[in-house]
């Protein structure tokens, strides 16, 4: 087992591995930026180094920095969390060259399955069910042609990247070359690379993601799934466990499809096999994570399983001691973002000082967060601050709980998201559990006409 890892990332994420690090007895060290130098995480480690300026390129992303950080400081493996280096190819290679252990999949798989395109082509090959689309196609007239074959609407999807970045939904074929172009060019600005895909546009759809845990042994464990479908400009506000959409008969072939994903690969710790689920129950691939997931707290309440831990466990070459049968779901969780952001102005980012913080407690209700009293938030990174889990016996008490922890979170001093999840919470087409990736764009409507 290692005994110190140098965690290369911030926040929530940077405390809760450091939390899992102490548990098992292994020693941290934190990096952080100028901006984060009062942060929890710096606080919380045993070491802790500025690696660079405010500007996450300039800090969380200066591979240099952070690599020399971990030679000098005598940290035998980098945990990178989720976001900025997390699926970084490059990164891992060179972890893999300094002789430092990246807690993740090796560089090469990185790399496979970043590509988006090979993955489609991976996955079809595997029998693995995958949405009718095309291959990389550079030439926007050719595209065009395959376009209406496909028919409309559909997806212009960049071969790389994430977080809604090079995607375009086109409806007609006259707006396809200005779509086509617009995401070619926010994916060569955003990951370096500008190829293109296209991809039937299948709706309504569900969200559905598969968590696995794999080591280097070939033994692998599906933990079931979590129901991501609410979803602002394609990133997620509110995930649940178990999904209200799968019959056990469904639940059972999608957690196969993802076994068989990883075996595809050879994969290696943990990863997420996303699908997007029809009105039919018809399922389809759409990418691998290769990475924590920031909702991996929801599979940790609802199987009672540290995903961070045994991704420590195998990086250091463990073997999984659970077998699938041994994978028990227990109620229903629901977990919600809390961003810092104003809802009401078209979601404007929030920093400032934490005048007043309280968290919400009670058995089963966690809340993951880096926010402490006094605390500045800074305007350099992501507008999420933390998340709120709850766990219950059944779907509607964890509504019930939910709304209720909601209610008794405070944080005075900048905007925050809370009042918005606990409408989405109330609303009739959440409580159903029938909404889909379309959800919040149909919300937002019916709240607008009911404020106009």
């Amino acid at each position: 087992m290692f005994s110190k890892i140098l965690i290369a990332n911030r926040g929530e994420i940077a405390v809760r591995i450091i939390r899992a690090c102490r548990e098992m007895g292994i020693a941290t060290v934190a990096i952080y930026s100028e901006a984060d130098k009062n942060a929890m995480h710096v606080h919380l480690a045993d070491e802790s180094y500025c690696v660079g300026g405010s500007r996450v390129a300039d800090s969380y992303l200066n591979i240099p920095a952070i690599l020399t950080v971990a030679i000098e400081s005598g940290a035998q493996a980098i945990h990178p969390g989720y976001g900025l280096l997390s699926e970084n190819a490059k990164f891992a290679s060179l972890c893999e060259q300094c002789n430092i252990n990246f807690i993740g999949p090796t560089s090469t798989m990185i790399a496979m399955l970043g590509d988006k395109d090979n993955a489609r082509k991976t996955m079809r090959a595997a029998g693995v069910p995958v949405t009718p689309g095309t291959d990389i196609i550079e030439d926007v007239e050719l595209a065009k042609q395959e376009a209406e074959k496909i028919g409309f609407p559909l997806l212009i999807k960049a071969r790389l990247g994430g977080g809604g970045k090079g995607i375009r939904r086109v409806d007609s074929l006259e707006e396809f070359e200005d779509a086509f172009v617009s995401a070619s060019a926010e994916a060569q600005a955003a990951f370096g690379d500008g190829a293109c895909y296209l991809e039937k546009l299948i709706f309504p759809v569900k969200h559905i993601e598969m968590q696995l845990l794999c080591d280097k042994y070939d033994n692998i464990i599906c933990l079931g799934e979590r129901e991501c479908s609410v979803q602002r400009n394609n990133q997620k506000m509110i995930e649940e466990s178990p999904s209200p959409a799968l019959d056990e008969k469904t639940r059972k072939q999608m957690m196969i499809a993802a076994v068989k994903a990883a075996k595809a690969v050879n994969y290696v710790n943990a990863g997420t096999v996303e699908f997007l689920l029809d009105k039919d129950n018809n399922f389809y691939f759409m990418e691998m994570n290769t990475r924590l997931q920031v909702e991996h707290g929801v599979t940790e309440m609802v199987t009672g399983l540290d995903i961070v831990q045994w991704q420590i466990r195998i990086a250091a070459g463990a073997r999984l001691t659970r077998t699938q049968d041994s994978v028990f779901i227990h109620g229903n969780v629901i977990e919600c973002r809390i961003n810092a952001e104003n809802p009401d102005k078209n979601f404007r980012p929030s920093c400032g000082k934490i005048k007043r913080l309280h968290t919400p407690g009670g058995s089963f209700v966690r809340f993951d967060t880096a926010l402490y009293q006094d605390y500045t938030v800074p305007p350099y990174y992501d507008s999420m601050i933390g998340k709120l889990i709850v766990q219950a016996r059944t779907r509607a008490e964890a509504i019930r709980k939910m709304k209720m922890a909601l209610s008794e979170l405070t944080i005075d001093g900048i905007d925050i998201n809370r009042d918005l999840l606990a409408e989405i919470l109330s609303d009739e087409q959440f409580v159903s559990g029938e909404y889909t990736t379309d959800f919040m764009r149909e919300f937002e409507e019916r709240r607008n006409n009911t404020i106009l």
